[in-house]
């Protein structure tokens, strides 16, 4: 198949297949006697694993080290739960920023009634103190 029949079998634009393709994470395809390129069905299962990896928020790093273990397929498996729970971490963690951003988000637009004209809106006022900006810049490391 070509890569807009690929691109479609697996929802990922052309360029995103060539990306993965420059990354090494997709074996480079077979050419066409018109130099096109043709995949396989070994490509759609692999770009899916991309897909799916992706989604989940791994980076490309993290997809290659998975891939390397899908590749190897008796290999421990110790390494990719190693990955996963390092992830799991990451994301705990983005978690417990996000909990605090919607937190002063919250507590910033309670000080404030959608009536009050602009010169007097609590929530521009603090926004403007410097303050404001050093306590986010420190709760955001």
């Amino acid at each position: 198949m070509r890569i807009g029949e690929l691109g479609k079998l697996t929802a990922c634009q052309p360029e995103t297949i060539r990306f993965y393709e420059q990354k090494g994470l997709l074996p480079p395809p077979v050419r066409s006697d018109a130099n096109y390129r043709l995949y396989d069905a070994a490509h759609a299962e692999r770009l899916h694993f991309i897909r799916r990896c992706r989604a989940l928020g791994m980076s490309l790093d993290e997809v290659q080290i998975l891939l390397d273990f899908h590749d190897e397929p008796d290999r421990p498996c110790g390494g990719v739960n190693e990955l996963v729970d390092q992830h799991l971490d990451q994301v705990d963690r983005q978690i417990a920023e996000l909990t605090t951003l919607r937190t002063e988000l919250s507590q910033l637009r309670a000080k404030c009634g959608s009536t009050r004209p602009a010169a007097s809106c609590e929530i521009l006022k603090q926004l403007s103190e410097p303050a404001a900006v050093q306590e986010t810049a420190d709760s955001s490391r």
